[in-house]
């Protein structure tokens, strides 16, 4: 049901007085996503995953204790990945790739893909 025009006046006349109480906040939640937040986690899960599997390698021979330390982190964040992937969906993770693309991150692998496609390209 669309807003009347009376509302959308009001509505207008508080989201104003919101930028203008506090510009960086009001530029914080403009540039957020509904899909930031699950992005973010699933960043960090990534990483503890990877950093856990390191520390897993260094410590393995010296300490024990200290390696089963690395599989929990490990274990934890393995977790945390699926769960983050499930609250993304299709369309954060398309956004989440878009934004990859954008930013130019994928450059450095686009010799190497060329490569893969060119070694495995089949001639019919």
């Amino acid at each position: 049901m669309p807003l009347s025009e009376e509302e959308q006046r009001i509505l207008h006349e508080i989201e104003k007085s919101f930028y203008e109480q506090d510009p960086e906040f009001a530029d914080k939640v403009k540039s957020e996503t509904v899909y930031s937040h699950a992005g973010r986690h699933l960043k960090w899960a990534i990483v503890g995953s990877l950093l856990g599997l390191l520390f897993i390698l260094v410590t393995f021979t010296s300490n024990t204790a200290l390696a089963l330390c690395g599989f929990l982190l490990m274990l934890v964040s393995g977790v945390f990945i699926p769960v983050n992937i499930k609250r993304l969906g299709k369309a954060g993770i398309s956004d989440i790739s878009n934004a990859v693309q954008q930013k130019g991150l994928t450059k450095p692998f686009d010799k190497a893909r060329q490569g893969f496609m060119q070694r495995f390209h089949r001639d019919n």
